[in-house]
């Protein structure tokens, strides 16, 4: 595809300036020279695939890490809601076994 044929319009470009730092950092990681025209096609496949397939490995890993977070966050909240519920054991009437 040509250099003026780009149709992908960023919905964030806060999103994007994230994904070109990530990707660079990644590339960084697996000692991959990053051309210094931003030009990535005379690279060889391999490479580029290397750096976005890592890329995509640290996105799963931190929304993995995310959901752990949220689900933590939960059981904390409902474990302490259900403490603050609780009635004073020493009050609670037992009925007798028959």
């Amino acid at each position: 595809m040509g250099t003026g044929q780009k149709r992908n319009v960023p919905v964030n470009l806060n999103a994007m300036q994230a994904l070109y730092q990530l990707k660079y950092e990644t590339a960084n990681e697996l000692g991959i020279q990053v051309p210094a025209n931003d030009y990535w096609g005379d690279l060889p496949s391999r490479q580029c695939g290397a750096v976005g397939g890592n890329m995509v490995r640290k996105m799963i890993a931190a929304a993995e890490q995310s959901l752990i977070e949220q689900t933590v966050a939960g059981v904390r909240q409902g474990f302490a809601q259900g403490l603050s519920t609780t009635t004073n054991p020493s009050t609670v009437n037992i009925p007798p076994a028959n």
